[in-house]
């Protein structure tokens, strides 16, 4: 789901100051493109845990962005909850596992990729289709 939310953008001493009046959260970037980005990363990031906690998403503007400084910028940020959530959820994480020594020579032997492996068990013991 795609939304353009307002932030308000600050110079500060060491780059910009990022409010986001909707979300109640504030972030910075070092210039202004860079608080975008931040600006983008933080909404979309708070935007998945309201849906993860059952809360619905304020509407883009619901509370007014205003300037506190004559050279404060508002601007709209646009931002896409859905492919958020994809790449947040499709990005690999590191699991440790033990397993006995014989069976760890055996298996780099016959060259077995452990990733793969505990992958496709772990679909098939919670019958999971590839995604």
């Amino acid at each position: 789901m795609r939304s353009a939310y307002p932030v308000v953008i600050s110079k500060a001493d060491d780059g910009y100051f990022v409010t986001i009046p909707d979300f109640e959260i504030n972030t910075q970037g070092e210039d202004v493109a860079d608080a975008m980005v931040m600006a983008r990363d933080a909404i979309e990031l708070m935007g998945i845990t309201f849906e993860d906690d059952g809360k619905p998403l304020p509407k883009p503007g619901t509370v007014k962005a205003e300037k506190e400084f004559d050279d404060d910028i508002i601007t709209l940020v646009d931002v896409d909850f859905t492919a958020y959530r994809k790449k947040l959820d499709d990005r690999a994480v590191r699991k440790n596992c033990t397993i006995p020594y014989w069976l760890n020579v055996e298996a780099e032997k016959s060259n077995v990729n452990f990733s793969r492996v505990l992958q496709d068990a772990l679909m098939e013991k919670l019958h999971v289709t590839n995604r």
